[in-house]
């Protein structure tokens, strides 16, 4: 099994880690001087590594070993770290927290101060701590909800704007084989995460460092969803999980949430029959909401050639915008993570394409550094029991407050 860029939203919204199987490594770079090691996580997308290997070749001041990691690539990123033997240069679902205070990683903000701002900020964010930046984003994964014109059409059902309008549209479009809705084969616990307290205008993590959702509206929001189960208004046992658009195409759901990379495919087999929206809003204080996810490029501070590694990644990610467009749109389908590319992008100019493209500048969050695994474990739980089971969404909602409060209070000690 391989890894493609969406796993990365996957991670987003569960542990952030990711696997893969099977290997290819080897020297990439055509330049003279020192040996550069640069690691890939495993793609899926055709053709990703030759064109990794292409760009490392272009890079004349030094010869770059473009090495594709299989297996748990997070964990051993996270211990070559700690090593002389690690990657110069790596991408990263992050850098983590505590990689950025421990010194593991360098600084890179001088490398984009003077196009920081054409870098899209839902993603450039969670790779920025007090001001300094610690990563460059390569490319953009989203997640919105598609849905079929034709079966909204036939039912009188308008696409929904909030979530009260989801559940209800759900409900109306369920008929017999056709389910009303999508959202993963669990009921949408291990995909949504974060996604509906957002649209309800809470965040993971609030300005003040202190849990950004310890409200009432919030667990009334969460308990939206389990009507959805309750109606049997969602899919569940497909074939294939939401980020395979199988059960959209094949008619066995009116709506599915699912991400960027697999319009090509739905446009393909549906024509202009479809249309996009972000998450619903919930609330009066409630907006759209986008997750969105951006592996990376970082420096080891092991590194022997730093300066060299910083040139590299400045020059790859920074300057070639040529490569950066053509990582994003040719093997798979991306959003570039350069605000700039992102409008002129052909193959994002128009449809339902371009209304990704906005619903990412205008809506997009992603994690933020301060939320841990032990705190997404704590809510992914409670999330689930309140899908599934039904559990009462304020007593489990006020749980996951007091675990999180705690460990934001040892984050904070730890600094």
């Amino acid at each position: 099994m391989t890894i493609r860029r969406r796993d990365l939203l996957t991670a987003g919204v569960a542990a952030g880690v990711l696997t893969a199987c099977g290997s290819n490594t080897g020297r990439g770079g055509g330049g003279s001087g020192p040996e550069l090691a640069q690691w890939y996580h495993q793609y899926g997308e055709p053709g990703t590594e030759r064109a990794v290997r292409r760009y490392a070749a272009g890079f004349k001041k030094a010869r770059v070993s473009v090495q594709w990691r299989p297996g748990n690539y997070d964990q051993q990123t996270a211990a070559a770290l700690l090593t002389d033997s690690g990657p110069d240069v790596f991408e990263v679902n992050g850098p983590t927290l505590d990689q950025i205070r421990g010194g593991q990683v360098l600084d890179l903000t001088e490398l984009v101060t003077e196009v920081k701002d054409d870098f899209n900020p839902a993603v450039l964010t969670p790779k920025t701590h007090d001001g300094r930046v610690y990563a460059i984003p390569q490319v953009i994964d989203m997640q919105m909800l598609y849905y079929r014109k034709s079966l909204l059409e036939d039912a009188g059902v308008e696409p929904p704007t909030t979530l009260d309008a989801l559940v209800d549209a759900a409900h109306r479009l369920t008929s017999g084989k056709v389910k009303g809705l999508f959202l993963g084969n669990d009921g949408g616990a291990g995909v949504l995460g974060g996604t509906p307290l957002y649209a309800a205008g809470f965040r993971f993590v609030g300005d003040d460092g202190k849990v950004g959702f310890d409200d009432p509206a919030a667990a009334r929001t969460l308990g939206k969803l389990h009507r959805l189960y309750a109606d049997k208004s969602l899919l569940l046992g497909a074939p294939s999980d939401w980020s395979d658009p199988s059960a959209f195409v094949q008619g066995l759901t009116a709506m599915q949430w699912t991400g960027l990379w697999a319009l090509p495919r739905v446009r393909e087999e549906l024509g202009d029959d479809f249309g996009v929206l972000p998450f619903p809003r919930d609330g009066s204080q409630g907006r759209p909401s986008v997750p969105v996810g951006a592996y990376g490029a970082a420096v080891s501070a092991r590194s022997r050639h730093k300066e060299l590694a910083e040139q590299y990644v400045k020059w790859l990610w920074v300057e070639r915008t040529d490569y950066q467009e053509d990582f994003a749109l040719s093997y798979g389908f991306h959003i570039p993570a350069r605000i700039s590319l992102a409008e002129k992008a052909t193959a994002l100019r128009d449809g339902p394409a371009a209304d990704a493209v906005r619903f990412t500048t205008d809506h997009g969050y992603a994690q933020p550094l301060l939320w841990t695994p032990a705190s997404q474990t704590a809510y992914q739980d409670a999330l689930s029991r309140i899908i599934k089971d039904g559990a009462g969404p304020e007593r489990e909602l006020r749980a996951v407050v007091r675990k999180v409060s705690a460990e934001l209070d040892r984050v904070k000690k730890t600094s």
